[in-house]
């Protein structure tokens, strides 16, 4: 039997990488014979180096750059061919900010631009990858927009709160290299459904905060677009991505892209799909949320298209077998399911990650008294 797994990262659990791992191992307790090939995922939010690192067998390059507090922090930056592979939520992640106990209002992505400036100057790279997600930043791109040499530049790295009292802006600069955005994130900048309304509570901004913010970032736009000559880019879908880092990219030329399909391209996902008896995806938690654009809706649409069934194997999964049914799913297993709880389930760690290949092997895989795939 072959079985395709491509989970996502299991929060702070576990990378995509280690998810798919753990899984095999477990379900290899139950049946050994199986053919596991592992292909971790990622949308574009963290995870997205480790996880095309682990697919494409390239070692990533280590780099060291401005956290969101301004500390510094490692990154890495991972190069095929003429793609270079960025992954912002490195450099100015939510983790980080809650490690150094920073705030949104002054979180900066000089960090991303960095990395993008790193990604330009290394030879033989015509086109950087911009993942999005997992951001603790509310800047705009700002921050990304002054280490590519936009000015004033100690405004524009100082953080959303910052660009409140902007009165002028010059543009940033990425040469000849073509940029893109990989997110499945829809949101314009501003308003009800923007950047800091949606996601700035998740970020530790108050009400009177999101307000503040907005408004910063409504000035910031208004430069923006009048630097750049394009109005309207404040709209656009996905310029509310990573805390507007989104609408920075695109005010730089970035083409905006779904975060599971680059991902899946650069795998090989569907290839690989092709010919499989099962697909196996997955994550932390498998809510609503997951069936709008990550990794699991897309993962589980290439099963659907091969004609191959899909189960998720997540860690908590609050999506019913209806619901579940109608986006191409077979089945779906917990860690919390099998141990009892939410919390249970964040604390087994990678062991209830490879508690759960062993559950799902038990129903999926064919063995000596039945064939549950052909009985189907």
């Amino acid at each position: 039997m072959r079985i395709v797994v491509a989970p996502d990262s299991f929060g702070g659990t576990a990378s995509a990488a280690e998810a798919a791992d753990a899984f095999i191992a477990g379900w290899r307790e139950v049946a050994p014979a199986d053919d596991l090939i592992p292909r971790p995922m990622s949308d574009g939010g963290p995870g997205l180096i480790s996880a095309l690192a682990a697919s494409l067998g390239i070692a990533p390059q280590p780099a060291i750059v401005s956290g969101p507090t301004g500390s510094p922090v490692t990154a890495e930056l991972l190069v095929d061919g003429t793609t270079a592979y960025v992954e912002s939520a490195m450099a100015c992640g939510l983790l980080a900010l809650q490690r150094e106990a920073g705030e949104v209002g002054t979180a900066t992505t000089y960090g991303v631009g960095q990395l993008v400036g790193i990604a330009i100057g290394t030879p033989g790279v015509e086109r950087v990858v911009v993942g999005l997600g997992g951001s603790g930043t509310n800047d705009g791109g700002a921050g990304m927009w002054a280490a590519l040499g936009a000015q004033p530049e100690e405004v524009l790295r100082g953080g959303g709160m910052a660009l409140r009292d902007l009165a002028a802006v010059t543009t940033a600069s990425v040469g000849s290299v073509s940029l893109v955005a990989a997110t499945d994130v829809d949101n314009p900048l501003l308003g009800l459904h923007g950047a800091t309304a949606v996601y700035g509570p998740q970020k530790g901004a108050d009400q009177a905060a999101v307000m503040s913010l907005d408004m910063a970032l409504e000035r910031w736009a208004d430069l923006v677009e009048t630097a750049v000559g394009t109005p309207g880019l404040r709209d656009a879908v996905g310029a509310g991505a990573a805390g507007g880092l989104g609408f920075g990219l695109l005010a730089l030329g970035a083409e905006r892209v779904s975060g599971v399909e680059l991902v899946a391209a650069a795998v090989a996902l569907a290839t690989t799909i092709d010919g499989a008896d099962l697909v196996v995806t997955g994550e932390g938690r498998f809510d609503g949320t997951s069936l709008r654009g990550k990794v699991v809706c897309g993962v589980a649409r290439h099963a659907q298209e091969a004609g191959v069934p899909c189960v998720v194997a997540a860690g908590q999964s609050e999506v019913g077998a209806r619901e579940a049914a109608a986006n191409g799913i077979d089945d779906v297993f917990s860690i919390a399911g099998l141990r009892g709880g939410a919390e249970a389930a964040l604390a087994a760690g990678p062991e209830g990650i490879r508690e759960l290949g062993a559950a799902v092997a038990a129903e999926w895989s064919r063995r000596s008294d039945g064939d549950r795939l052909d009985d189907a």
